[in-house]
Order: structure tokens, then C-alpha cells, then sequence
């Protein structure tokens, strides 16, 4: 009995021991990566003193100790006015970083329109209307581009006549009839006084008459 008791005791020395053992070798290892640390530090540090020294020697001459202090001064003072600043520009980041998947999209419905308007004839009726525009420029003169703005009222007035139903339709009609006029060569001198004793060539003349008159009395 008395020797389990011993057993177990040094079981727990032992276990204890154990512990002990692998704090110390955990301090070991955390101790060896400060000192890597420290070098890698130590190397870069030199590094950077180095460089900065060279850096420094380019310019000694064109910067005085005062310059820097007053530059650090400026910085110290400002310090607010950078930290606006730099959230404001953080700002702008996020606002970027959010308007981008929208201004894809804006790209993209922007191409698809263009490509509509493209396959409907939008920019070939520009191009054509374009070359029409170089061809009124070139053909009229500066002085006919003025009488057309001084008589724009008359014009607008005879575009809106122009523009009733029924003279459209009467000049349509008209148009109609002289692209299907087919004359006989070998119309008689009776066949024109048949023509002009009836209703219709009466009413012709007449009207005919009329606008001649009243084109006359405005000359």
C-alpha cells in the first residue's frame, strides 16, 4: 500500500515535471522569435536609416531643419482638417465601391438601347438627315436662310392649310388621277367639246378660273 502511495506521488512529480518542462520550452521558442524579430527589425531599420540618409543627402541642400519643424508644426495643427479629409475620402470610396454594380447596369441598358435604336434606323435617319442639312447649307445662301425667317409666319400659315383633312385629301386625289391620265393620241376636236359640255370639266374650268383670278388680284 505504502509503495502505490509512493507511485502515485512521483506519477504527479512527474506530471508536474512535464508541465514545467513545456512552459520552458514555450518560453524558449517565444524568446527565439523575439530575438528573430529583433533582427529582422534591427535589418530593416538599417535598411530604411540607410535609404533615408541617401534620400536625405539628394535634397540637404534645398531644406533647411527649419523647414521640416515648420512642416511638422503645419501637420500637428492640421490634424483635423487630415482626419476630414482622409473620411471624406473613405466616403468616396464607399460610394464608388456601391455605384459600381450600378453603373454597370447603367452601362448595359445603355448598350442595349443604343443597339435598339441602331436596329430601328435611329442613326442611319441622323446620318441621312445630317447629309440633308450639308446639302440645304450648301445650296441656299445666307441671304435665302433670312427671307425664310422673315416670311416663316406666311409659311406656317400655308403649312397649316396644307395640313386640312379635306385639301389633302382633294390633293391626293388629284395626284391620283394625273398618274393614272392615260390620253388617246388620236382624240378628236369632237371628243374635246364632249368633254367640255360635261358637268365635271364645267366644274374644273370654273374652279381653275377662280384660282387664276384670285392669284392675279395678289400679284
Amino acid at each position: 500500500m505504502e509503495e502505490k502511495n509512493i507511485q502515485e506521488q512521483i506519477n504527479t512529480i512527474n506530471s508536474k515535471l512535464d508541465i514545467i518542462l513545456e512552459e520552458i520550452e514555450l518560453q524558449k521558442k517565444n524568446r527565439r522569435e523575439s530575438e528573430d524579430l529583433k533582427d529582422d527589425l534591427m535589418r530593416v531599420g538599417k535598411d530604411v536609416y540607410e535609404t533615408a540618409v541617401d534620400e536625405l543627402e539628394e535634397v540637404h541642400d534645398s531644406i533647411q531643419t527649419g523647414d521640416i519643424l515648420f512642416l511638422f508644426k503645419k501637420l500637428l495643427r492640421n490634424v483635423n482638417n487630415i482626419s476630414k479629409s482622409l473620411e471624406q475620402i473613405e466616403s468616396i470610396r464607399g460610394f464608388v465601391q456601391d455605384f459600381g454594380p450600378i453603373s454597370r447596369q447603367l452601362s448595359i441598358d445603355t448598350m442595349n438601347k443604343l443597339d435598339e435604336f441602331d436596329r430601328k434606323g435611329y442613326f442611319d435617319f441622323i446620318r441621312e438627315l445630317n447629309r440633308a442639312l450639308d446639302n440645304v447649307v450648301t445650296t441656299f445662301a445666307v441671304d435665302d436662310v433670312k427671307a425664310l425667317a422673315d416670311n416663316s409666319a406666311l409659311i406656317v400659315r400655308t403649312l397649316k392649310n396644307l395640313t386640312d383633312p379635306e385639301i389633302l385629301e382633294k390633293i391626293n386625289t388629284t395626284l391620283s388621277t394625273i398618274k393614272n391620265i392615260n390620253i388617246d393620241k388620236n382624240v378628236s376636236m369632237f371628243d374635246l367639246m364632249k368633254e367640255l359640255n360635261s358637268k365635271e370639266t364645267k366644274r374644273g374650268l370654273a374652279m381653275t378660273l377662280k384660282i387664276l383670278k384670285t392669284f392675279s388680284q395678289n400679284i
